[in-house]
């Protein structure tokens, strides 16, 4: 009984663990990071695949929590790919670490690891492993010197970001 429970257990609540030598940030502000952010690169995952113009938008829901809304053109389908899903955070409010769902009572780790916390204009985001990661802009463009540090630190930290796909505007 004691394994079917912690099956269900596990099952249930996903995996919002942190990776290996991550270490969400600190005096994070919710508030600040609320709007919405454009994708510049990613490691590739079904669920976004082939999509261009990728941005995601982050609202305060009536729960306490965030609704997200992830968006990205698929030029091969020639539409819209819509998610949107809710995040809450795992710890304190003030460190960037959250669990998202957007398959009902499934979450994955949303873990702000790196973070303009003096203007909020970008941010390097992974989930519970090193297979997944985002580079987030307030702006469709990065400035490359921000984009070459924040890849050298995912790269630092043992995410392979030789695989990063880069997200067009076309």
């Amino acid at each position: 009984m004691k394994k079917l429970s912690l099956l269900l257990s596990l099952l249930f609540t996903g995996c919002v663990g942190v990776p290996e030598n991550v270490k969400p940030v600190d005096n994070f502000d919710i508030h600040r990071y609320l709007g919405k952010w454009y994708e510049i690169a990613r490691l590739e995952h079904s669920f976004e695949r082939g999509l261009t113009r990728v941005s995601a938008e982050y609202a305060l829901r009536e729960d306490g929590g965030l609704k997200m809304i992830n968006r990205g053109y698929s030029a091969q389908k020639d539409k819209w790919k819509e998610a949107v899903g809710k995040a809450y955070f795992v710890e304190e409010l003030s460190k960037g670490y959250l669990k998202v769902s957007f398959f009902g009572p499934f979450y994955g780790s949303y873990v702000v690891m790196d973070l303009d916390q003096d203007n909020y204009q970008y941010s390097l985001v992974c989930g519970p492993d090193k297979s997944y990661l985002w580079i987030l802009s307030r702006t469709p463009a990065m400035q490359t010197e921000v984009r070459n540090r924040l890849i050298a630190k995912a790269a630092a930290l043992g995410f392979d970001t030789s695989r990063l796909i880069y997200v067009t505007d076309d």
